[in-house]
């Protein structure tokens, strides 16, 4: 069966998506997490709760949102996930949704760095996250991303690393699904991670859709 669905990604607006152009013909919008900015919940929780006003408000038939490791108000149950889930967004976390026939399934975890950001799993717990993915996903949802896919940017040391998770990139690689969509690492100065890609050999679409870059709306 072939799907025709028009879907609109976008991710870390970072409290700049006012500053956006939206679509007016898509049929989905997906955001893939960090929609706010400060590290305390207590900071946190007016800026999420004004992104999802802006987002439940939008001009399009279906919404699908995940956490990211700024929005830290959601992971300390400042804003409940069925909170948001009754405004008739989708809200994933580590859960499916099926629409229009189109099975998603969404994650805000991401490899864990720093302290206090929300959603951190340790590297070597993510590969049993990643395997519960049901078959026949058609659309993965994370904040971060694959290993080695439009995720590089610089390190404390200001050497170039690849961020994204080793686990993911070989369980997608298993899955196949059609979409991956996810943010985390924004564009540099001189590096540009948002957009999309394919690995040779592989059907996945993978998409950044990061619209900072350095700080900066972009």
């Amino acid at each position: 069966r072939k799907y025709k669905m028009r879907i609109w990604h976008i991710s870390d607006t970072h409290k700049h998506h006012n500053l956006l152009t939206v679509p007016t013909d898509v049929d989905m919008v997906i955001h893939s997490g960090d929609c706010s900015n400060p590290r305390d919940p207590y900071a946190n929780e007016p800026e999420v709760r004004e992104f999802l006003d802006w987002f439940n408000a939008l001009p399009i038939k279906h919404k699908v949102f995940v956490a990211g490791n700024h929005d830290t108000s959601i992971e300390h149950g400042f804003i409940h996930k069925k909170e948001i889930a009754s405004s008739g967004i989708v809200y994933l976390e580590n859960t499916s949704a099926e629409i229009e026939g189109i099975k998603i399934w969404g994650t805000p975890y991401t490899p864990e760095f720093g302290f206090g950001w929300a959603y951190n799993k340790k590297r070597d717990k993510m590969d049993k996250m990643w395997k519960s993915i049901p078959e026949g996903t058609d659309i993965v949802v994370s904040h971060g991303p694959p290993m080695g896919v439009l995720d590089l940017s610089y390190n404390r040391d200001n050497n170039l690393e690849f961020c994204g998770c080793s686990a993911m990139k070989k369980n997608m690689m298993r899955l196949e699904p059609k979409l991956v969509l996810f943010g985390h690492i924004h564009n540099g100065h001189d590096i540009i991670n948002a957009g999309t890609m394919q690995l040779s050999g592989y059907k996945t679409i993978y998409s950044n859709g990061s619209v900072v870059t350095d700080g900066k709306f972009g």
